[in-house]
């Protein structure tokens, strides 16, 4: 794992990590975000060598934290032969290269970790245009760090020095690469948006699966809909969408989107970034909320969750809340589930416990999206009869003297189709 516009050893392999506890946050919040920042770094294939909780009273602006616990942590990283310092904090810019220097080692934050893993992950053209942007506007006011090499060769005169010029121009190439990638991703948004309108055309309910990262949402799209969705117990397993169809009771038919999953501080520019894939979310008809009941702190995933959805102005979707892994999880767990949502679902996507509720609740919602509305169809429009048991969910048929009279949910789109037929609607 490197930066990829350092000249530095792109080979990092045993990380020192230091966690941030301040007094606005809630007790022991400090020390649960370490011990995820650990499983962060490990999916990028580094070895912790230590981790370290540091109170922090009020922030400096030079190094975050004060001139001697900074030395003091810099001997110990080195004692244990750490490469790399990695806090858990955001540290801006300066503060990063103030770092570096003062060790000699390289220093990244939380915000780069998140970002090398969905470098890593990243499959689809439009997750990778995505994280690509992301990364580069990270790194645009990070330049410096790739010339401190050359701070000796800046000039005095109007022009500045050659590693003055140098920078300037790498400046000029992130910004046109910035602008580039862009552009691309608005072409690939339309060219999905054309794909979305022709999955319209003939409509079906949708809803989105969102959660916080390793709740089991692939595996549970996987369970639902006989799919082979990649699902590993590991962050950010998935981060482009996965759209599959559900069929329910009735033949109601259902598309479930599997997206990226969410993580306490995702960095702002990730979120922004990836607004075109979580699209999906703003679009569904209603989300399935996954919750990892077996972690003791999903009441924070639950709460992060929902900030992000508020973000994407996805926060006045109708969410079903689904407490996942119920298999695994201890009875306290389980009653503080209760006091969460005492309407969430409780169910197992590894065993399938509780998926009959799941799916029951898919359906009233689904079924919500469409009209209920009574048909009577001349006996030789077989067309017309085959295309309602398609697209739309079938209640009652009758064949009678005059036709066949069938009552059912219809897409709203097809009322056109379907008016010369319909005899009463429901309101």
């Amino acid at each position: 794992m490197a930066d990829f516009l350092t000249d530095k050893p792109t080979q990092l392999e045993r990380a020192f990590l230091v966690g941030i506890q301040t007094d606005t946050m809630a007790p022991g919040e400090g020390a649960e975000l370490l011990l995820e920042l650990k499983e962060l770094v490990e999916n990028l294939r580094l070895r912790v060598t230590n981790s370290v909780l540091v109170n922090l009273r009020r922030p400096t602006p030079a190094l975050l934290l004060g001139s001697g616990k900074a030395e003091e942590l810099i001997a110990q990283a080195k004692a244990d032969g750490a490469d790399v310092i990695v806090f858990d904090e955001a540290l801006s810019p300066a503060q990063q290269r103030n770092w570096e220097e003062m060790s000699g080692l390289a220093v990244i934050d939380r915000q780069e970790v998140i970002l090398e893993i969905f470098a890593d992950r990243a499959h689809t053209r439009e997750a990778m245009l995505q994280v690509a942007l992301a990364r580069m506007e990270y790194s645009l006011p990070r330049l410096t760090r790739a010339w401190t090499h050359l701070s000796r060769q800046r000039g005095k005169g109007a022009m500045g020095g050659e590693g003055e010029t140098q920078l300037e121009q790498d400046r000029r190439t992130v910004r046109d690469r910035i602008s580039h990638l862009k552009r691309e991703l608005i072409n690939v948004v339309q060219q999905r948006d054309v794909q979305r309108r022709k999955r319209q055309r003939v409509p079906v309910p949708t809803c989105a699966i969102v959660g916080y990262t390793n709740a089991g949402k692939s595996t549970l799209l996987n369970t639902l809909t006989g799919s082979e969705v990649l699902a590993a117990n590991k962050l950010f397993a998935t981060l482009d969408p996965t759209t599959r169809q559900l069929v329910l009771r009735g033949n109601q038919k259902l598309l479930v989107t599997d997206t990226v999953g969410f993580i306490r501080r995702l960095p702002h520019g990730l979120v922004e970034a990836f607004k075109a894939t979580l699209e999906e979310v703003v679009v569904a008809d209603f989300l399935l909320h996954i919750l990892d009941v077996s972690n003791p702190n999903f009441e924070q995933h639950h709460a992060t969750t929902l900030a992000v959805l508020a973000e994407l102005g996805a926060g006045d979707k109708t969410i079903v809340t689904v407490f996942n892994k119920v298999d695994a999880a201890t009875p306290a767990l389980i009653q503080r589930a209760r006091q969460l949502e005492p309407d969430g679902l409780r169910v197992s996507a590894r065993t399938r416990a509780g998926l009959d509720k799941l799916e029951t609740r898919c359906l009233e919602l689904a079924t919500d999206t469409v009209s209920a509305t009574e048909l009577l169809v001349p006996p030789d429009r077989y067309d017309v009869i085959a295309r309602l048991h398609e697209l739309g969910q079938i209640h009652e048929q009758e064949h009678t003297d005059d036709g066949v009279r069938i009552k059912g949910r219809f897409p709203a789109t097809q009322t056109g189709y379907f008016a010369p037929f319909v005899v009463s609607k429901a309101k």
